[in-house]
């Protein structure tokens, strides 16, 4: 059998967004991206469609998807949304924030782990929400990459990773958040429960709600028991160069790291580094340091280092505890 032919990059015009759509319409899926990491899209109500992203992705099926939809409308097609819900939906979408609801009928038990509930979000990137408009379904959506590595953030990540498993690939630029959406369970509404952290705070959530946020203990489901929600295993968004955390390099301290290791730091520091140092943002910026992290770790993946050396970030934003989550997550042991 001959080799299947590397996908293809398409430039978001208007003849390929209305390609795309109807590939999704028809069952097919299509790499495209959102503001927060780019996602392998397929027809969210299509069975057969959604099993082809676990596949393309080696993706266990017990670690669901998140339906993207155009607006709360669409919404309320997929999932039942109470007044706390309605309340969260209208203050931050469009955006980064996934909400955990109970499913209504219709949505494929290969969406949602076989859970009663659903993980819903409407993207803020205009070509993914054109894709849903234009193919008419609401869009489930993981990350585009194989299972546990790096997250993409360029249509190029993507290619390099799915590119053989895949056809479509559609270029919208770098994802403008890069890491991604915070998820808040709200199955009950009087317990709402941060499950994966993002560029919305817990803090703005408390304050919308009126309502203390909970947040449980980082752990990875039992084997073979379905998540709530993607992204909870202990283990992900993972680079195969090694990584260990420090919470702080003190003067002098990065002389004693061997120079076929990497450190990443968080911020650039104010003296003249060796080659073997690198930093996120260059201005102490958690918005430019989540921007580039993935991008970051693949590169350093790609440099043949030993080791990864990895600063925590400071805290006090959102954006800093989700870096915090994401390098906490691709430094857990296999």
């Amino acid at each position: 059998m001959p080799p299947k032919p590397l996908a293809r990059i398409y430039l978001p015009t208007p003849a390929n967004m209305a390609r795309l759509a109807r590939v999704l319409a028809k069952g097919g899926l299509v790499a495209a991206p959102t503001e927060t990491v780019y996602g392998l899209a397929a027809d969210a109500l299509n069975a057969k469609a959604c099993r082809a992203i676990f596949k393309a992705k080696g993706r266990p099926a017990n670690d669901p998807l998140i339906v993207h939809v155009a607006g709360i409308q669409q919404a309320e097609t997929i999932a039942e949304f109470g007044p706390a819900a309605l309340i969260v939906a209208k203050a931050f979408w469009p955006g980064p924030l996934t909400l955990v609801l109970p499913k209504k009928h219709g949505v494929p038990a290969i969406v949602t782990s076989g859970m009663p509930s659903v993980a819903v979000r409407m993207p803020s990137h205009r070509l993914f929400r054109k894709l849903i408009r234009l193919s008419g379904r609401p869009l489930a959506a993981p990350s585009a990459n194989p299972f546990g590595y790096v997250s993409p953030t360029t249509a190029e990540h993507v290619y390099r990773g799915l590119g053989k498993r895949i056809s479509h690939i559609l270029d919208g630029g770098p994802s403008k958040i890069g890491v991604e959406s915070t998820i808040l369970d709200l199955r009950n509404p009087l317990r709402p429960t941060l499950l994966r952290p993002g560029a919305i705070s817990r803090e703005a959530l408390q304050s919308l709600l009126g309502r203390k946020i909970l947040v449980p203990k980082r752990k990875s489901p039992p084997a073979q028991e379905a998540a709530p929600a993607p992204g909870m295993l202990e283990r992900h968004y993972s680079p195969r160069t090694p990584i260990t955390l420090v919470p702080k390099f003190k003067p002098g301290s990065l002389d004693k790291i061997s120079p076929k290791e990497a450190v990443l730091l968080f911020s650039k520091p104010p003296h003249k580094t060796k080659a073997n140092v690198f930093w996120l943002t260059s201005r102490g910026k958690p918005a430019q340091a989540a921007h580039r992290l993935f991008d970051m770790l693949r590169k350093l993946d790609d440099g043949r280092w030993h080791m990864i050396h990895a600063e925590i970030p400071p805290e006090g934003s959102a954006l800093a505890m989700a870096i915090h989550d994401r390098l906490t997550r691709a430094a857990a042991k296999k």
